[in-house]
């Protein structure tokens, strides 16, 4: 398979293959050709060359909607759920195989069964917007089965579960594929890749390096399949003596979107030489905290102190001006201006830098060449400075916004999901640059759905959950199962 898109071979010559009754593991790094792929196995894409053969005939994937009559289902990233209407009525939006189930009771009865055959726990009749995330991703392959998927593609999809709801998972999994579902898993994290997939293919730039038998292989081989080199898979945790506050909220509370309390009560100092993690399932109000921390929501209660000054009035200039940088989680809302060139995107907070600027004009000459520096120093992946942030990969466009906020020496970063959709390596650099960044002296703050990356990084952690941060520990006396626990709304200890 072959998938060509302007200046860029996505999939070379790509041939893997998965069996009936398996999971097969597909890895590789951003922009290796995992999601292309998929897509064009989906529908979404129209190949440039090769075959895809289903059941070992020959088939020309038109649409998504053609797929579904293959059998072929796919669990994107983000969910594609109707969140007002309940778990039944979103299974009747989609087209089903199952012509005598038009009507919504005779819906909820397959959903029954089909949950009853899988060991799946799912209310028909339960509001979408009302499930934890790890629910909704159930309604999702549920909603693939109901279409009567037999071969499923998940892409990435343990990002924002809680350990018990990623091993519920893993135990669903594997009985659809001792049903005889065919599994395809993309997948960053190596971990969850044994004791689940049989086999895993790495792609590398495109290209198959190899497939291997996940019972015969090993972390370390597989990082150095991905990147092509060897990958170092623990973080080294420089532990120093924190210095002054930097960060200090008090009885913090704000409103989502829809005029609800997202998160009411938060207190907790982050200081010098310091990573505060804040960790918790997705949509427990970590976004709120983020945007309220850099003046994109006003706060309805609290203070906030940066380095001893009281921030009255929020906004993101003023988060900015007090020495504050943001790693976002969603980069295409609040991290680039996709339609901006790389260039523009790393000089948006720079533009009045007295080194670019003479007499209110840029000198484009050494701004492009202050560019050029952090491209290669944050190994951001682009063909020049001028091309439109849109044509980079999800990952490096993460790099670039790693690149304009820690060049600027902050006193304070907001690291919010900083390695959503990197791969191993990259995720091995971005870790290093904040503790880079700790060492000399930035108070960080770290608010991750994964706890690996929370216990590697931070020095203390908080668990939140319902929009209020339940417990604060020292990291070293934190461990899988207590986190696990708070993380679902327990309290312990």
């Amino acid at each position: 398979m072959s998938k060509r898109f302007p200046g860029v071979l996505a999939n070379d010559d790509v041939s893997l293959d998965v069996r009936q009754g398996e999971v097969l593991g597909l890895l590789g790094e951003n922009g290796a050709g995992k999601t292309t792929l998929m897509n064009v196995v989906y529908g979404l894409y129209r190949p440039d060359g090769g075959e895809i053969r289903v059941n070992g005939e020959a088939v020309d994937i038109r649409s998504p909607h053609h797929a579904v009559e293959l059998g072929i289902g796919m669990v994107h990233q983000h969910f594609m759920l109707v969140p007002d209407m309940t778990v039944a009525e979103n299974m009747t939006l989609a087209p089903s195989l199952f012509p005598g189930l038009s009507r919504l009771s005779s819906a909820k009865k397959k959903i029954e069964d089909m949950s009853a055959q899988f060991g799946l726990r799912m209310d028909a009749d339960a509001v979408v917007e009302d499930l934890s995330v790890g629910a909704r991703q159930r309604v999702e392959i549920i909603k693939l089965l109901y279409r009567g998927a037999n071969i499923l593609i998940l892409d990435e999809p343990t990002a924002a579960l809680t350990p018990h709801e990623w091993r519920d998972l893993a135990h669903f999994l594997r009985r659809m594929a001792d049903d005889g579902k065919a599994v395809i898993f993309i997948t960053h994290k190596l971990d969850e890749l044994f004791g689940l997939a049989d086999r895993c293919t790495v792609l590398r730039d495109g290209r198959v390096v190899g497939t291997v038998d996940t019972e015969s292989t090993d972390k370390r081989e597989l990082a150095r399949m991905m990147v092509g080199r060897e990958v170092t898979l623990r973080v080294e945790r420089p532990v120093l003596d924190p210095g002054e506050p930097v960060l200090q909220v008090r009885g913090l509370a704000a409103d989502d979107d829809r005029g609800k309390r997202a998160i009411d009560g938060l207190e907790f100092v982050v200081r010098e030489h310091e990573v505060f993690g804040i960790a918790g399932v997705a949509g427990n109000g970590q976004e709120e905290l983020v945007d309220t921390l850099m003046g994109l929501r006003h706060p309805a209660a609290g203070e906030l102190e940066v380095e001893g000054r009281r921030l009255e009035r929020l906004s993101p200039e003023i988060f900015t001006d007090f020495g504050g940088a943001v790693i976002p989680e969603d980069r295409h809302r609040t991290g680039v201006a996709l339609e901006l060139s790389v260039l523009d995107n790393l000089l948006m907070k720079d533009r009045q830098r007295m080194e670019f600027t003479r007499r209110g004009m840029i000198n484009f000459g050494l701004a492009r060449e202050y560019c050029e520096r952090l491209i290669a120093e944050y190994d951001v992946r682009t063909p020049s400075t001028k091309v439109p942030m849109r044509q980079l990969s999800g990952g490096n466009q993460q790099k670039a916004v790693l690149a304009r906020e820690l060049a600027r020496k902050p006193r304070l970063v907001v690291a919010f999901q900083p390695t959503r959709g990197l791969d191993i390596g990259a995720a091995e650099f971005v870790y290093r640059r904040l503790n880079q960044e700790k060492e000399a002296g930035a108070a960080i703050l770290l608010i991750s759905f994964e706890l690996d990356e929370i216990l590697s990084l931070a020095d203390r952690l908080a668990v939140i959950s319902s929009g209020r941060l339940l417990r604060t520990l020292e990291t070293a006396d934190a461990d899988l199962e207590t986190l696990g626990l708070l993380m679902g709304g327990e309290q312990t200890g």
